[in-house]
């Protein structure tokens, strides 16, 4: 006997819990994950549509209680039905609940009301409202008379109903009196929340592809026509023009009737894309980011389901858009951890892009000017098509690097975060009227210990991460638990100039006023851009040259186009190299080149200042050149050695609880487990450990580490550990997290 997991007809949004069902002999051989099933449901048995989460030869419920499959339908594929395997998918490859993985992929969940749009239209023809008209004006009916001349003077003979409530006082009553005398009446037609004004966004015509770009376009067309459709990784030099790549792609998509999904990593991108692809693709393109409305979202979700739009940009949520005919999903910047989840379940956008579009035979597109490892060694490995753009559009050239050393400014008495030659730099450009960005390299600067003198970083003898700064001086790995006292003098150089590292966007900001008061200066930060629209104003400022300078993190870094940009400063470049993370090294690099490549992307030729307490890192040394390949063959070599992924996989299992004695129990016996299984399944089992940041929202919180020779060993591993943990009381109070590196 089997049963069946249904989730109740998903768009009246009962997606609390799934209900088992018996399957008929007849349909044991036929029934999948994600088939639509008609089911009897409810004290009167009514017949609802429902939906296949999972398929078992066992119930948890007695077996007179459990009712029967009505019907399965076995022909075409819906759009639910394909989201539905993809929930399963991402359940099974990252672990979480049903539920869980049901509230990814079917993230707007809460019907909305449409609203609806009423006018006032003229049933008359023009000659009899005339006379009507005239008839009106002789008598006492001012108010009537207004609103039918406004009528007759509009150009299409209709009037919006608001307008003339409003402005023309025409009430209930005079709208009853025309409908009865068939002039007019009112009509009403469903109108959608539109996050943004596409008649404020001038059409744009293509623009030429250069030969680079045009032999890309022919490579990625080639593999699609061979029929073999791996992923295409476009690995693009800054400024090399990928966007127009991708706008040839997504308009082939079209011409064939198909619908395509663009993947881009940060909110503060929406305002430059949608002005390029709306200006582009017009109302066919919209956009979804956690910054719209509820209604907002619920009408991006509608009118993609209806067909009425054709390209969706957005962050990772919109890769589950419920497009009925996908046909491509592009992921730009594909290197981002922003497309990585940190909420149960812990999914990755690449991966799960590339599953979804295997499950409805579309393509997927890659690009960044600095790949992520794991898809630059697949591309390596020939699981990836890869494509190169190696030169910048219109034959620029790539920005000039100047890597300044940080403790030769000290030895020299400079204790200021701008070094002599960003500072003169800076006094040049803004002379010459040209703009500047200021960066911040704040990603992963918390609580590490570093020398001023000699750049020396205190580092765990374990694990080769940075220790990081606690309570009481205490220096803590969150790998492996290891623990030592904060030094008072470096234990390279002997200095005394050894302390953690605290800078912010608002101190550089007062800095930087200070040395020149002349200059118009824009903050861009998680403070400045809490409000809706906050990112725009903020960009369309900068844009229109109403700023000279423009401070920030790394959401100013992360694919902005800026013409009079022409001298990016890079602050502290290597704070992020000492971050507590074994991808420390790549975030590293990936920030850097970013940061440069905003410089020189207009007529005028591009500098960068990158100031560092470690010029010759690897990470900072080819950033400078802006070498991806270099790079990649030390990072490789560093990975390998230390079994890091993508050179080895890694399963990371997070904790957390209000009670940190039973979080410490709990996390020690899944330790223990682990480690009676770790021999026949050949993991390394590394903690537990407190997390980076060990308490939030008086939740206390650890992290256990597994290394194993492949991802089926560690997903096997996972799903004993689920099996443990579900039957084992002590763990009730503590709640699991599974992440896949």
């Amino acid at each position: 006997m089997i049963y069946a997991d249904v989730v109740i007809d998903i768009t009246s949004g009962e997606l609390d819990r799934s209900f088992s069902y018996r399957v008929p002999d007849e349909w044991e051989d036929k029934i999948g994950v994600g088939m639509t099933v008609t089911v009897p449901f409810g004290a009167g048995n009514r017949q609802r549509k429902g939906y296949v989460t999972g398929l078992s030869d066992k119930t948890a419920y007695e077996e007179q209680r459990i009712k029967s499959i009505l019907s399965v339908d076995t022909s075409a594929e819906t759009t639910e039905a394909n989201l539905l395997k993809l929930a399963a998918w991402i359940r099974e490859t990252y672990g979480s609940t049903v539920i869980q993985s049901l509230r990814t992929v079917f993230p707007v969940r809460e019907k909305m009301k449409i609203r609806e749009k009423k006018r006032i239209v003229l049933k008359a023809d023009p000659g009899t409202a005339e006379l009507f008209l005239e008839d009106l004006e002789k008598g006492r009916g001012k108010a009537r008379a207004r609103l039918l001349r406004t009528v007759l003077e509009s150009e299409d003979k209709t009037l919006d109903c608001a307008y003339a409530t409003k402005e023309l006082g025409a009430s209930p009553a005079v709208l009853r009196f025309f409908k009865e005398n068939g002039i007019l009446d009112v009509e009403s037609e469903e109108s959608y929340r539109m996050p943004f004004r596409i008649e404020d966004i001038p059409r744009e015509e293509p623009k030429p592809l250069n030969r680079g770009q045009m032999a890309a376009v022919s490579e990625i067309r080639s593999e699609w026509n061979e029929g073999r459709n791996r992923p295409v990784l476009i690995h693009g030099v800054t400024g090399s023009g990928k966007t127009e790549v991708y706008m040839t792609l997504i308009q082939d998509m079209l011409d064939r009737g198909k619908q395509v999904i663009v993947l881009i990593p940060e909110i503060s991108l929406t305002y430059q894309t949608v002005r390029r692809f709306v200006g582009r693709f017009g109302s066919k393109v919209s956009i979804l980011n956690s910054r719209l409305s509820r209604g907002e979202r619920y009408d991006r979700f509608v009118l993609a389901k209806k067909g009425e739009i054709s390209v969706m940009v957005g962050p990772r949520s919109a890769l589950f858009t419920p497009f009925t005919n996908l046909g491509l999903i592009i992921i730009d910047e594909e290197h981002e951890s922003a497309y990585k989840s940190e909420q149960t379940p812990r999914y990755h956008a690449r991966e799960t892009a590339v599953h979804r579009a295997e499950l409805e035979g579309a393509h997927v597109v890659l690009g960044s000017a600095t790949p992520s490892l794991e898809a630059y060694s697949r591309a390596a490995a020939g699981e990836y098509r890869l494509v190169s753009l190696t030169e910048r559009h219109e034959g620029r050239p790539m920005p000039e690097v100047v890597v300044t050393d940080m403790r030769e400014e000290l030895k020299k008495g400079n204790r200021s975060i701008l070094s002599r030659r960003l500072r003169d730099e800076m006094e040049d450009r803004l002379q010459k009227k040209e703009q500047i960005m200021l960066f911040l390299n704040r990603r992963g600067y918390a609580g590490f210990v570093s020398c001023r003198s000699c750049g020396h970083v205190i580092k765990c003898p374990h694990c080769d991460v940075s220790l990081s700064q606690h309570m009481g001086g205490r220096l803590v790995c969150h790998y492996c638990g290891y623990q030592t006292q904060s030094p008072k003098v470096c234990p390279e150089c002997g200095s005394s100039y050894i302390s953690g590292f605290k800078a912010g966007t608002q101190q550089v900001e007062q800095v930087i006023a200070k040395c020149f008061p002349q200059a118009r200066i824009l903050r861009m930060d998680s403070d400045t851009t809490r409000t809706k629209g906050s990112y725009e104003a903020i960009l369309s400022s900068f844009a229109s040259h109403e700023a000279d300078i423009l401070i920030g993190t790394q959401m100013i870094v992360k694919g902005h186009d800026f013409p009079a940009v022409t001298l990016v400063g890079i602050l502290a470049a290597d704070l992020s190299l000492n971050a507590s993370d074994f991808r420390s090294a790549e975030r590293t690099f990936q920030l850097l080149t970013q940061a440069v490549g905003r410089a020189g992307r207009g007529i005028r030729t591009g500098s960068a200042v990158l100031q560092t307490y470690s010029p010759s890192h690897y990470s900072i040394q080819t950033a400078a050149r802006q070498d991806y390949e270099a790079f990649y063959r030390e990072e490789m070599a560093y990975r390998s050695l230390m079994d890091y992924p993508p050179a080895a996989p890694l399963l990371v299992v997070h904790a957390s609880c209000r009670s940190e004695e039973k979080l410490s129990q709990g996390m020690y016996y899944a330790a223990k487990f682990c480690s009676k299984l770790s021999a026949a399944y050949q993991i390394r089992v590394i903690g537990p450990a407190p997390e980076q940041v060990s308490k939030v929202k008086d939740m206390y919180r650890q992290a256990l580490y597994l290394k194993g020779k492949d991802d089926a060993s560690l997903t096997i591993l996972r799903k004993h550990l689920e099996d443990y943990i579900a039957i084992n009381p002590g763990f009730r109070e503590i709640y699991m997290q599974y992440d896949h590196h």
